[in-house]
């Protein structure tokens, strides 16, 4: 049995380009009667018809997509990104968000593809996966209802409201907490495009001191706030 998702898009043009830089192949194109496109990537199949008139903005087009390992096809898709637009947009359309773990997905670690049509792909890692172990301290929960507000429900306003709020009124969290939360805030900052706010939060993170330890431990995020900086 087989199920292929079928989306809405503006220009099956711009989606070849799109899925053609994450390391789609196009199976299928037509432009008469109906504009229609086929991507796929390995056992991923993605179809698409083209609708006169549509707001990418306006689309509620989505799937969810299991992969054996989301980190995997993140860097895939990220340096494919790169090569097309010269980094990996976070925000408008199309973006990326990065493989975080999801409180309302057991803690998988999953990414969000915002394609050029609207369409959300959410990427979670097979069910049979282990979730990541993550820590329990206050800014961490805050964290966690920040992203699935963000990156699930499509609300980075008040993800940014309920970060800050816990920012502001936790000092106990430990150095690679905040970093985390930070570091998402400032995701979330260029996402509703405020680069002062971006800036101030950028600045506090590199003024919190970080052990050998902890910076073995924040590698991927601390790579990923360098490519934020990219966004200025």
């Amino acid at each position: 049995m087989k199920v292929v998702p079928l989306l809405p898009c503006a220009s099956i043009d711009d989606m070849l380009t799109f899925y053609t830089a994450l390391g789609f192949e196009r199976t299928y194109r037509q432009t008469k009667p109906n504009p229609y496109l086929a991507m796929q990537r390995e056992g991923i199949d993605l179809h698409f018809f083209g609708m006169p008139g549509f707001e990418p903005a306006d689309s509620y087009g989505s799937c969810i997509i299991q992969v054996p390992d989301t980190a995997e096809l993140h860097r895939a898709f990220a340096s494919g990104l790169r090569a097309l637009y010269g980094k990996v947009p976070v925000a408008g359309i199309p973006r990326m968000t990065r493989p975080r773990p999801r409180k309302n997905a057991e803690g998988l670690a999953g990414f969000t593809v915002v394609d050029p049509g609207g369409n959300w792909l959410r990427i979670f890692p097979t069910a049979a996966a282990s979730s990541r172990p993550h820590a329990e301290g206050k800014l961490t929960q805050a964290l966690d209802n920040a992203v699935v507000l963000a990156d699930s429900h499509g609300d980075p306003a008040q993800a940014a409201k309920i970060l800050d709020g816990a920012l502001a009124r936790i000092s106990d969290a430990s150095a690679v907490e905040r970093v985390e939360a930070l570091a998402y805030r400032a995701e979330l900052a260029f996402a509703l495009q405020d680069p002062f706010r971006a800036s101030a939060v950028l600045k506090e993170l590199d003024g919190i001191p970080l052990s050998p330890a902890d910076r073995e431990e924040l590698a991927e995020t601390l790579a990923a706030v360098s490519e934020l900086r990219g966004n200025y």
